[in-house]
């Protein structure tokens, strides 16, 4: 799972070839840290078809707006720099999130 930062954001996700799941979650976020032990079993699961990210918003708070994420957990899938497909808020379960990153493996 590679931890990014508003940095490395572009090189890692927006201009990296593949599908990549980014995992938005934030300080104090606690569906954010109930999730995160999920995502890290399913990135061992599926990390050799889908690059497995996490971007900490409260230190990327423009880059989470830019990417139209206002409110968390977002989990993300990114093909060819676009997000096309995402689990947000009510809707980042366990199962949800696996049934997204299938559709896509």
């Amino acid at each position: 799972m590679l931890e990014l930062d508003k940095n490395t954001f572009e090189a890692e996700v927006l201009q990296a070839p593949g599908k990549i799941l980014v995992d938005f979650y934030g300080d104090g976020c606690v569906p954010c840290a109930a999730l995160m032990p999920h995502i890290h079993a399913f990135a061992e699961t599926y990390g050799d078809k889908i690059k497995f990210c996490a971007l900490n918003t409260t230190k990327a708070r423009r880059l989470a707006i830019s990417q139209k994420v206002l409110g968390l957990p977002v989990i993300a899938i990114y093909e060819n720099g676009e997000m096309i497909d995402s689990c947000v808020k009510e809707d980042a379960t366990v199962e949800n999130v696996e049934a997204m990153i299938k559709k896509y493996v």
